[in-house]
């Protein structure tokens, strides 16, 4: 009996490592196919440059750590024209102190300020993105969450994606960049910079962007009137997934831009890192089901630390040796493309050394992501549904 179990559980590993193996190969195929793309445009001088003027949407809750500093990344764009606003629940709200801080610096940059209110949804941002449409001057929005860092090619670079007129919306990926160190933060910025990366690098070269990425969305006007605005996305938790879904829907293109940006990890501690990233895998059940079940065989250490014990519980020490040197190996190989390739990180090293241990918490969050359907997100609890609803937890 416990041979016949030994063997069985060889055999999961193993499928695993098979299934993870085989998209693990399409990761270094799609980010090939980033990083030729991206060649390509850097290389092309033929095309006139799309600058038309912008909007810049910014919701805001709260002080951050560094928000000053990221603030002020986005006055400073090397772009003809465009303009800033902000929004928090309340004019006294202390991040949009900072923004009005950071905005005094730079009175050449247009600036709006305003406020949403008390949240009549639970999510509280689409009231927020509402309320700077509508005040907005310019056709094109780009928004983008306040942990984020950009250069001075980013306006410009998002805003070339809606030289085709066929584009309503567009994105791009992201580092995880930890700031403040330590493990556990580094190791939720792996799993930003590596799993994030791969799964959207697989889903664009297999069926186009179906959504955009919370860290920067930018969509048309025109487009946006289309799916009926911000606010129908008021009830769900992945607004972000939500837009360039709607938008994909209505046959508009959503592009994904090879220009890639900071993210900066505000989670430092054990605790607050792990519901976060614990959160993040739980909006995924929910708003995508299918797609978030089928993600456990991407996972490759897990199944390569089972297929080894199981080989030494059955005394092959050789096989043990070798599928979990494979196991480790490959995961190290993908992050360290997708580190280089894809987000020409400066310190590509960490990811790839930090990656494989990554990948064997990601199946514990998936795991979890089963245990519970509550979230807690800006202090409140909330009760997440199928497609992605939330619902207060009174």
């Amino acid at each position: 009996m416990h041979t016949f179990l030994m063997e069985f559980f060889l055999a999961v590993g193993c499928f695993g490592l098979l299934t993870s193996s085989v998209f693990g190969g399409m990761v270094l195929v799609a980010a090939w196919r980033f990083r030729a793309r991206r060649r390509s445009e850097s290389a092309s001088k033929s095309a006139p440059e799309f600058t038309p003027p912008v909007s810049l949407l910014k919701p805001l809750h709260g002080d951050e750590p560094g928000l000053e500093a990221h603030l002020a990344t986005f006055f400073e764009q090397d772009y003809p024209e465009y303009e800033i606003l902000f929004c928090a629940r309340q004019d006294e709200d202390a991040g949009l102190a900072v923004a009005r801080r950071v905005a005094a610096r730079y009175p050449q940059v247009p600036v709006q300020f305003m406020t949403s209110g008390e949240p009549t949804a639970p999510n509280a941002k689409t009231l927020s993105l509402n309320r700077m449409a509508q005040a907005a001057r310019h056709e094109i929005f780009i928004i983008s969450d306040s942990d984020v860092c950009v250069t001075r090619e980013y306006v410009r670079s998002v805003t070339a994606a809606f030289a085709d007129a066929k584009v309503g919306a567009a994105t791009c990926l992201y580092r995880g960049v930890a700031v403040e160190g330590g493990l556990w933060s580094r190791l939720e910025a792996t799993g930003m910079s590596v799993e994030m990366t791969a799964g959207v690098l697989v889903a664009e070269m297999l069926e186009g962007m179906k959504f955009t990425l919370g860290p920067t969305m930018a969509v048309r006007r025109e487009s946006l009137k289309k799916i009926g605005g911000f606010l129908p996305m008021g009830d769900y938790c992945a607004d972000d997934f939500l837009l360039g879904n709607w938008v994909a829907e209505q046959g508009e293109t959503v592009m994904l831009s090879t220009h890639v940006i900071d993210h900066i990890v505000l989670h430092s501690g054990f605790v607050a890192s792990m519901r976060h990233q614990a959160r993040w895998m739980q909006s995924t059940r929910f708003s995508r089901p299918k797609g978030h079940f089928g993600t456990v065989m991407t996972f490759c250490t897990p199944f390569g630390v089972l297929a080894a014990l199981a080989a030494c519980a059955l005394q092959y020490w050789g096989l043990a040796a070798g599928l979990l040197a494979w196991a480790i190996g490959s995961r190290m190989v993908m992050a360290a493309s997708i580190s280089q390739w894809v987000l020409q990180e400066p310190s590509a090293w960490q990811s790839t050394l930090l990656y494989p241990l990554r990948d064997a918490m990601g199946l514990l969050f998936w795991l979890a992501s089963y245990g519970s359907r509550t979230i807690l997100w800006r202090g409140e609890t909330y009760v997440l549904e199928m497609g992605g609803r939330m619902r207060h937890q009174g």
